[in-house]
């Protein structure tokens, strides 16, 4: 059984593109009717970057940069930059070096890497950082995820085009220290690889590479989702995985369910949102970014997570589920006690 592992978020930060495009913009764009984003998706609004202006490396050290304020520390104090972002400036290096270099001198020679599992990235990362902690390895983790979407998305597609939103979130981890509450009690990780093809940019790596462009149409190098297969085969495994994450909690009416505060779902969708809320958990406990920012990938359960300290719902002490699904198709999970 998994032992509680006293880890605690000690800073938290956001970075959003200036650019704000409503869903309104979009239709016109799309020829799609009036309303019809905010019915299908629930997306009110999302920001995308600037292009050449805004990169991944840029918006994840804004983000970083707020995270470490917030901690009270500074980059002398971090010994490991943790990416945990779905996607990339370019394919070498991954982007934590790039992050690296964007902070500046002061972050020159700390440790780097990335953990990549889509939209997980985050709960992964998270996760995998409080094993490190938990050893002794490092002592102070910046986990940054850091999402460009929009300009990789198929506009014949309506659906997922008009789900994506850009931004980047990062937070500090470091050792609770003793007498404070802050802790990781449960996390869990499945892989069902029979929706490995639902969710996938399919050209631009080995097997479709750049150079064999000949044998790939230019859609398979833009995002493509299958929405409503994704959404069956998520419902197919989710209440085995959730009673796996934690015995219980598949049923909002449980006792195991009544000792956590919040919710904070990856916005993946207005429909996949509804899915959650049908397993019985309380409305009044998750918190909702999906309306303002859309589906920001890895970085949307961060950003959510920072919309619940900022707006003083989240509070210290209190229980929270960190729990949504990438592209594989992976389901995780961790219970934290911020």
């Amino acid at each position: 059984m998994q032992q509680t592992n006293p880890v605690k978020i000690e800073g938290i930060g956001r970075y959003l593109p200036k650019r704000v495009v409503s869903s309104e913009e979009l239709e016109t764009r799309l020829e799609l009717s009036k309303g019809w984003i905010a019915k299908r998706n629930g997306v009110l609004a999302r920001h995308w970057v600037e292009p050449q202006k805004e990169s991944n490396a840029f918006m994840g050290a804004r983000a970083a940069e707020e995270a470490l304020e917030a901690a009270g520390l500074t980059l002398s104090n971090i010994d490991l930059i943790l990416n945990a972002s779905g996607t990339y400036q370019q394919p070498i290096p991954e982007n934590s070096p790039f992050i690296q270099q964007e902070l500046g001198p002061e972050a020159h020679g700390i440790a780097c890497m990335s953990i990549g599992v889509t939209c997980l990235s985050f709960v992964v990362a998270l996760d995998s950082a409080a094993q490190f902690l938990a050893t002794g390895r490092y002592k102070k983790i910046l986990i940054v995820s850091s999402e460009i979407a929009s300009v990789g998305l198929n506009f014949e597609e309506a659906e997922s085009s008009t789900l994506l939103g850009d931004g980047a979130a990062a937070i500090v981890l470091g050792r609770t220290p003793e007498h404070e509450a802050s802790a990781i009690h449960k996390a869990h990780l499945e892989t069902f690889s029979d929706g490995a093809h639902l969710t996938e940019i399919k050209a631009g790596g080995s097997y479709h590479p750049p150079y064999n462009y000949q044998d790939s149409k230019d859609t398979d190098f833009l995002f493509a989702m299958q929405g409503l297969q994704t959404l069956k085969l998520s419902k197919t495994y989710a209440y085995s995985f959730l009673e796996n994450l934690s015995q219980g909690l598949s049923t909002g009416l449980s006792t195991q369910f009544g000792d956590i505060d919040w919710v904070i779902p990856h916005q993946s969708s207005k429909v996949g949102l509804k899915m959650m809320e049908s397993f019985g958990w309380p409305a009044d406990k998750f918190i909702r970014t999906i309306e303002k920012l859309g589906n920001c990938i890895a970085a949307s359960i961060p950003l959510t997570l920072y919309e619940g300290v900022e707006s003083g719902r989240l509070e210290r002490g209190q229980k929270v589920l960190l729990i949504g699904t990438s592209a594989g198709i992976s389901m995780g999970g961790v219970i934290l006690s911020y």
